[in-house]
This record gives C-alpha cells, structure tokens and sequence, in this order.
C-alpha cells in the first residue's frame, strides 16, 4: 500500500493530511485517487466506513488549485468548479466538514447548499466567488431554476451515496444536473452499494462505460466489526435488549427499527427503564433531529434510535455498538446500518436481535460472509 505523499498532490495537501495524521490510504483511497487525478470518469464501490469521501476530495481540491497556480482563478461569482451532490443535509454537512479540514493550504472556498436549510442561507452561499459546491439536489435545482447558480465552468462532478439517489425517480433530475455541466466535466460516483437494479441508470448518466473500482470488501461488513447475534423467541424482544444494553451501558450505541412505530414503542420502553435516548428519523421536525444528533455526538445521551434515515451518511466517531432491534428484510439497508459502526479501521460491534423471520436475512449475510473467506 503506497503512503499518501507518494501521489502527484499538492504539497499543501499532503501537508494538511500530515497535520491530520493521515499517512496512509485505505484500499478504495489508494485504488481511486491516481485514476481520479488522471481526469478519468469513475464508480467506485466500498464498504461503508473505508474512506469514499477522501477519496475524491483530495483530487478535486488538488485539480481546482492547480488551476488557480496556473493563472485560471474562479472569477464568477455562483459558478462552482467542483460539484458534490448529497442524498441529505447531514451528509452534506459531514462532507463540507472534510473539504474545510483540507483547505487551510490551499485556501479554495467550500460552499453548501442543503435541504433543510433556509433558501436564503443557501442564495447566499452561492452569491460570491466559490471552488466548491456540496449540494442537495432539490435545492441545488432551485438556484438553477433561478439563474443564482450556473454548472457552466463544472470540472469534477460526484455522486455521493449513489445508491440512495439514483432510483428511477431521481434520475431525470439527475440527468439534468449531468446536462448543465461542461461535455468535458469529470463524472465520478461512490456508493457503499450499487445494486444491478442501478446500473443502467449508471450507464445512462454516464453516457459511456466508467471505469468501475470495486473493493474486495464492498458490500460486505469491514473487518473490525464484531458481529453478535441474539435469538428472540415468544416476542421477547424487549427482554433480549435489555440484556445487551446492560452489558455496557455507557457504550454509544444506536438502535435501528424499522417503522416509526417501532421506534415510539422502543422509546416507551427506555423511558420505563429509565434510560435516556435521543431519537432520529425521516418524519421529524428537521430542526429537533439536528438537536437530537447533537445531543448523542455530544455525550449526553449514550443511545439514538433511528429508521433507516440514520443508516445513510452519518459518521459519528463515538456510535460504538449498532443494535438492530427489528432487522432489515434488505440487506443493503443493513450494510449500511452496520457501517454507522467500525468506520476509518476503528472496532466496533452489531448485535442483531433475531426472530423465526429473519432467518432469509441470516442466510444471505451468512453466504457472503463464506464467500469473503
């Protein structure tokens, strides 16, 4: 595995990677950043946790620089150089995080624009001179139906969490963001998991064949999680839990349903337990799930219960134990699920709560899991 400073980057890139301790690249970093340097359009697919988004911030900040020390510096105000389009806010926010991370050097100006947020917070961000842009589609397509925003001078383009943006649905819209950038725009995709359901959309966007990164670890589970399966019978499912809660109380932990419906009879039962939570879900006020994220990343309480919406993007260093109360019949939700546990090489543990109807589920996991061996 070759070390970052042996890539073709901007040394003040290099250094702010140094600065961060980041020395060495995971598989899908090492595999994806010289094709992606070399201005080739790519899809790459890993594991959740492994590292995607550096995996294509550090070639469009190294591309957006050089153009500014080659005497090409942004110039119009609302016309982004890099483009990342983000399935959600939270997302969003955890990407323009990184960008921001890396730019002390190379001082290039990372705006958002993110559902969620106020329009006119986000006509703002885009009001003066930018490098790059983190977006929802929604509002991105707002600003260009305004005419605040042009992808004219677009160079880099990335789909972030694919997957869960690129149903047929979404893909008119997706087209038409592909449309307003440049012919010679770069087009790049990560995805956890790109199901064969996807891959004409894929092929669609693309126009010709990508060149396709898969890791050997890609839709299955990373090495460093541990994972515990606990058999549920006669619906005691709530006495099952309280058992792996007690085995270590103060471990942060979220715990996945499937419906809200499950998740307002889980937070019942902490409350007769007396165990504090914070709950996460689609159907919530935006503003009091942002307050509840905030109060599990902070410490203060040590349990989130969330639907799927929590299995999608969130990075949360201290998210140390996933317990799936209620499994997932798909078993691309529950990779993703799992990946909110043991991200960047750290450990981390799944306990599943098993019933007679997960035993599909079980088998599938149980399958991949012998072929990875």
């Amino acid at each position: 595995m070759p070390s970052f400073d042996q890539f073709p980057l901007l040394p003040t890139l290099i250094a702010s990677l140094t600065e961060q301790g980041f020395t060495q690249p995971t598989d899908i970093q090492a595999r994806t950043i010289p094709e992606l340097l070399e201005g080739k359009a790519l899809v790459g697919v890993s594991e959740t946790g492994s590292g995607k988004t550096l995996a294509y911030v550090l070639p469009m900040l190294h591309q957006l620089k050089s153009l500014e020390i080659e005497g090409s510096a942004v110039s119009t105000p609302g016309q982004p150089r890099g483009l990342v389009l983000v399935p959600g806010r939270e997302l969003g926010e955890q990407v323009s995080k990184v960008f921001k991370s890396l730019t002390h050097g190379t001082r290039l100006r990372v705006r958002t624009v993110l559902g969620g947020t106020r329009k006119q917070i986000a006509r703002q961000n885009v009001s003066g001179n930018l490098e790059v842009l983190v977006a929802t589609p929604g509002r991105l397509t707002q600003l260009l139906d305004s005419g605040e925003l042009k992808l004219d001078d677009v160079r880099m383009l990335v789909f972030d969490e694919a997957d869960q943006m690129l149903d047929p649905g979404f893909l008119p819209v997706a087209l038409r963001i592909v449309g307003a950038c440049p012919f010679r725009a770069q087009l790049v995709l990560f995805s956890a998991t790109l199901p064969k359901t996807l891959e004409i959309i894929v092929r669609d966007l693309f126009g010709t064949p990508p060149l396709r990164v898969q890791t050997r670890g890609s839709h299955q589970v990373v090495a460093t999680l541990t994972t515990v399966n606990r058999t549920v019978t006669d619906g005691r499912r709530f006495e099952v839990l309280r058992s792996v809660l007690a085995e270590n109380p103060a471990q942060g932990t979220l715990i996945f349903a499937n419906t809200r419906k499950q998740c307002e009879a889980l937070a019942l039962w902490l409350i007769d337990e007396g165990i504090d939570y914070a709950s996460y879900m689609g159907e919530m006020d935006r503003l009091q799930r942002r307050a509840n994220l905030a109060r599990f990343r902070d410490g203060e309480v040590s349990i989130l219960i969330a639907t799927d919406l929590g299995g999608r993007g969130l990075d949360i260093e201290r998210v140390e134990r996933v317990v799936n109360v209620h499994l997932p019949r798909d078993i691309d939700n529950y990779l993703h699920r799992v990946g909110r546990t043991a991200r960047a090489g750290r450990a981390g543990v799944v306990v599943n709560l098993v019933t007679q109807r997960d035993h599909p589920l079980m088998a599938k996991l149980k399958k991949r899991e012998a072929k990875r061996h």
